[in-house]
């Protein structure tokens, strides 16, 4: 077996969502493979900061890009920039997704499905599943006229597999009906996720491979109260730190999975089985 099977030396790989907990972690795990992240999010200052920091520490070409990845103009003209930059695109990860904060009324909990607004959706949809899209479209087909091919990951989640267990957010001093939840658009999206990335996995799949990562959640200091429901509902008894994701995002980009094409790896400690 080669010794450099999981190296990333001289691989340019864009990030979406960079400056975000996961997207931090994800280029931070390229650049210490030698892999070259190109950070692409709407925060620029936060952008710089984070390249300067990669390139001082691991040595690497890191760079970043504002980019509003659901302006298809922005996305195809970034593409181009990418690769006058480095000469090629050798991987994409879309990892990207809104979090929005749900606000209350006095008399309505938005976070519910027959509350949920119509403008909410479309902008959730937008960047989590519209922009993955225009990022396949554009970076993916700069992946396939790369002589070496390259690769695709789209970062799903437990919730792409399996439904949201609402009763982890029951609050006993609500009606049946104010109940807070999960909202909607976040369970279509990383469901949306897997199917594209089934779609891309057949469309170049001598040239471009496309897995999905399902992550489970990340204790990021949660209330000690939702933990304790969590963990409870997860064979490990634990939620993940923000690094354990980095390994198998390099197995993904790396040589050492260069037949794995169309796979959905759930890494959540356990809780699909259940």
């Amino acid at each position: 077996m080669k010794k450099d099977l999981f190296s990333l030396n001289g691989k340019v790989v864009v990030i979406t969502g960079a400056a975000g907990l996961l997207g931090c972690q994800h280029a931070d795990a390229v650049a210490s493979f030698g892999g070259s992240p190109v950070l692409l999010d709407l925060d620029k200052v936060l952008l710089e900061d984070q390249a300067i920091e990669l390139n001082a520490k691991y040595g690497v070409d890191a760079v970043s890009y504002v980019v509003d990845i659901t302006s298809e103009k922005e996305v195809e003209q970034n593409c181009k920039d990418v690769v006058g930059r480095y000469g090629k695109i050798d991987a994409l990860v879309n990892n990207a997704a809104n979090n929005p904060k749900i606000e209350n009324s006095d008399t309505k909990n938005f976070s519910r499905l027959e509350n949920f607004p119509l403008e909410l959706w479309h902008s959730d949809l937008e960047v989590g599943l519209t922009g993955a899209f225009l990022c396949a479209k554009h970076y993916g087909e700069a992946l396939s006229k790369n002589p070496n091919g390259g690769v695709i990951i789209n970062i799903s989640s437990d919730l792409g597999l399996i439904a949201p267990d609402q009763r982890l957010y029951k609050n006993p001093n609500s009606s049946v009906n104010e109940q807070p939840v999960k909202p909607v658009t976040y369970s279509v999206i990383k469901t949306g996720l897997i199917g594209l990335t089934r779609y891309i996995a057949t469309y170049w799949p001598e040239r471009v491979r496309c897995n999905a990562l399902c992550p489970g959640g990340v204790d990021i200091g949660l209330p000690e109260d939702f933990l304790e429901k969590v963990k409870k509902r997860i064979p490990m008894n634990r939620m993940a730190s923000p690094d354990e994701y980095q390994g198998v995002l390099i197995f993904l980009l790396s040589d050492s999975s260069k037949y794995m094409n169309g796979a959905i790896i759930p890494m959540d400690g356990g809780r699909t089985v259940w």
